[in-house]
């Protein structure tokens, strides 16, 4: 199977064990996950009470040799701004950090996976 940028509630579906979303992941030759959907996370683990489980569970899978995590960078603002151009055109507005994601996936040549259906208002992205 091709290369995957994940979106964050694919994270959290996967540790869940949802058999659905296991299943794609399994077969991913690659795993992405952006820097954008760590501090999502390390933001929501804050506000529970297993903090540090948390952190550890996420350090194991950061750690596996099939995820790649991915920064943003200049070139990545590019995209950013094309995409957030384009949505402002169609008016349709999409979450901030999703369109951080976005571009992640757009710069990186990688398909993403999500549950979250406003992503399809960004065209051209390739989406599981």
């Amino acid at each position: 199977m091709r290369r995957l940028l994940i979106d964050t509630n694919i994270y959290s579906y996967a540790l869940k064990g949802d058999g659905d979303v296991v299943k794609v992941l399994r077969k991913a030759e690659e795993i992405g996950f952006s820097v954008i959907s760590i501090g999502e996370l390390l933001s929501g683990f804050k506000g529970g009470g297993r903090e540090q489980k948390n952190k550890e569970e996420l350090e194991i899978f950061l750690d596996s040799p099939r995820v790649v995590v991915y920064s943003v960078n200049e070139d990545t603002s590019e995209f950013y701004a094309e995409i957030l151009h384009n949505l402002r055109k169609i008016g349709r507005p999409v979450p901030t950090n999703d369109i951080w994601i976005a571009a992640v996936a757009f710069q990186n040549g990688l398909t993403l996976f999500t549950k979250d259906t406003h992503f399809k208002a960004i065209a051209g992205l390739s989406l599981i």
